[in-house]
């Protein structure tokens, strides 16, 4: 029995180290950062900015994938099926688990399917206009839209996406119905409202700063509660007296649910000193957006509150994927 028991506790103990020695040299190959959105938007450009410190941190390759459609679900959905290894992320955000999951039945749930890694920044919802419209404020806009009834439509990511979600609140808030024309991802959304054939649009600022900053297209409030450091002359929707339309936009790096907790704090760690380091930190900036940084378990928390919070919303504004 005792010789039995010393077996038992040496084979236990060489798993363990195995364990160990395995979680100690991930990764051992690239990993794959899935973009639920198409390339060219601000989603892509983030991961690509941060994906590649990351690899370099760890010393592999950070390979950035988009699959776009359904709203981010089809890469939600994908992602959550992978093996719970750490070598494939995801760059979730507000639409893939707080939006959508809010108003439409998916394959996956964003809170069990998936192991947070941690946030990566902040960029508020901007509320821009075609220059091929006589509109200088959201005042002309209402009026525009109004005396033109079936003049305007706005460009949005899809269905359940926050610039679709800001859109719909904007009508409700104004008595405007603006026809919402949804695109594969924020890029060539804007792309058609640059040249437009869509006229109104509420991208993320991480989105749209480089063409606002060129002058090719009109930005007239901030899609929030608080005016913004980058645009300081732009006002709220609230303050032009258009109320309830505050979707900020977040992003953040996930994984499949159960990955070993040595694999997250790795990969927690090399996100997080990306994000510190001054390069990243500026080139981020440059596009709009702010570094935000967590653990694991304050990602985990935050996007718990985020699915309370859009699936109270969506209840009270009879809001839902089309």
């Amino acid at each position: 029995m005792k010789h039995h028991l010393v077996k038992t506790f040496c084979a236990a103990a060489m798993l363990l180290a195995a364990s160990a020695a395995a979680q100690a040299e991930y990764p051992e190959r690239a990993i794959t950062l899935v973009v639920p959105t198409a390339a060219g938007g601000g989603n892509d450009v983030l991961a690509r900015v941060v994906g590649q410190k990351v690899g370099e941190l760890l010393g592999q390759t950070v390979i950035v994938v988009n699959k776009p459609g359904a709203q981010g679900a089809i890469a939600s959905d994908f992602v959550a099926r992978q093996p719970a290894d750490g070598y494939t992320l995801m760059l979730g955000y507000i639409g893939t688990h707080g939006i959508n999951p809010a108003m439409q039945k998916l394959n996956y749930d964003p809170v069990k399917d998936f192991t947070p890694i941690g946030m990566v920044a902040d960029s508020p919802t901007i509320m821009v206009v075609s220059k091929r419209i006589p509109v200088k404020d959201v005042a002309g806009l209402v009026k525009y839209g109004h005396e033109h009834p079936d003049g305007l439509n706005f460009a949005s990511a899809g269905p359940g996406t926050a610039p679709a979600i800001a859109g719909e609140l904007f009508n409700q808030a104004t008595g405007l119905a603006m026809l919402d024309v949804p695109y594969k991802g924020s890029a060539p959304a804007l792309n058609d409202t640059l040249a437009g054939v869509t006229q109104v649009m509420f991208p993320s600022l991480f989105s749209v700063y480089p063409h606002l900053k060129s002058g090719a297209i009109q930005a007239v409030a901030v899609a929030g509660s608080n005016r913004i450091a980058a645009l300081p002359e732009l006002p709220t929707l609230a303050e032009v007296g258009v109320a309830g339309v505050d979707v900020p936009q977040w992003y953040a790096i996930f994984a499949p649910a159960k990955v070993e907790p040595a694999v997250v704090v790795k990969l927690n760690k090399a996100l997080n000193q990306a994000l510190s380091d001054p390069v990243v930190a500026t080139k981020i900036a440059e596009q709009g957006a702010e570094v935000r940084r967590s653990t694991p378990a304050e990602l985990g928390a935050f996007v718990q509150s985020e699915a309370v919070r859009w699936k109270q919303l969506a209840d009270k504004r009879k809001l839902a994927a089309r």
